[in-house]
């Protein structure tokens, strides 16, 4: 007897990895809509951040280079913690999961985080009709 499997099926991949930042759009006037000032605007624009994520389980550890600055958060899925978002401003949220997609509500900002692939991580961030979408590469 022959079986036969689906192409469709999702294939769940651990996030857990090194991501160098490759391409950005909507980044400048998403970061003045939540009000980063200008000087760290021009910075941010050209710096290729690295986005480290340990995943072990339902746990999570995210840290976030960019230039000087790092930025880690620490998280359980389903429960809720603290969340340092990009102004340096702490928000209690839950993450859920769906597939190979990380979602968070921090305010007003929605994050998706996505594995597209084994190798490429896309992060959309939508704060009302302002998107702002990172496509992320795999260093190891």
């Amino acid at each position: 007897m022959l079986w036969s499997y689906s192409t469709h099926s999702p294939v769940i991949m651990s996030f857990s990895g090194k991501y160098q930042l490759e391409s950005q759009e909507g980044f400048v006037e998403f970061m003045k809509a939540v009000g980063l000032p200008d000087d760290m605007i021009e910075k941010g624009k050209e710096i290729k951040s690295v986005s480290e994520i340990e995943q072990n389980g339902d746990q999570f550890k995210v840290t976030v280079t960019t230039g000087p600055k790092v930025l880690t958060n620490s998280f359980t899925l389903g429960q809720e913690t603290e969340i340092e978002t990009l102004t340096g401003e702490k928000v209690k949220a839950v993450v859920n999961k769906d597939g190979n997609k990380l979602k968070v509500v921090l305010n007003k900002i929605t994050s998706i985080t996505e594995l597209v692939d084994e190798n490429t991580l896309v992060n959309t961030l939508t704060l009302g009709s302002l998107v702002y979408k990172r496509i992320s590469k795999r260093l190891a």
